[in-house]
């Protein structure tokens, strides 16, 4: 049962990545991307680590909802590479850099993306269940542990996220300096 478990989440977790990597290739006109951006900016306007982390919470709990988490899932990793692509529309520097290393190399997006495969491949397995009427009591304990590591994940890669962004705006303020 543990080899399909984690059979089941590699699958999801590539599934999320192709999907993700689909979104990054969407071509976005700088009307679109300049209306991403807005609301983007409006959405981090003073958001710290707990925002960052009940932001990305919200996003991954759904996951787990039997059959509508995976589609969910996909909406969100599709969504996230096409907001990539509207940065990249607005800063070209990004264009240079592949979508899936941002998500497979940086520390919280490694994190958000494994506690989505998380709650997706929960989600398939918890679909099959109910298709194969199998007794969902069994299946009960295995969901709430992985609820609970998707929100340590998440809570981790949510002040790992905070704390890069301020580097990154404390270094570009003490480059502005010169």
């Amino acid at each position: 049962m543990f080899k399909i478990r984690i059979i089941t989440f590699f699958i999801f977790l590539a599934i999320f990545a192709v999907v993700f990597q689909i979104g990054s290739m969407s071509s976005v006109n700088e009307e679109e991307a300049n209306a991403f951006m807005a609301e983007f900016e409006d959405l981090v306007l003073d958001i710290d680590a707990f925002g960052i982390f009940v932001h990305n919470t919200t996003i991954a709990l759904p996951m787990f909802i039997p059959g509508f988490g995976i589609v969910w899932g996909m909406f969100s990793a599709w969504s996230t590479g096409f907001a990539l692509a509207a940065i990249a529309t607005i800063v070209p520097e990004i264009a240079d850099i592949p979508p899936l290393s941002i998500l497979f190399l940086s520390p919280f997006g490694l994190m958000e993306v494994f506690a989505y495969s998380l709650g997706i491949s929960r989600s398939f397995i918890l679909i099959r269940a109910i298709i194969k009427k199998t007794k969902l009591r069994l299946l009960i304990k295995p969901t709430v542990i992985e609820i609970g590591i998707v929100l340590a994940f998440l809570l981790v890669g949510g002040y790992l996220e905070f704390y890069m962004i301020e580097l990154v705006q404390e270094a570009g303020s003490k480059l502005s300096d010169f």
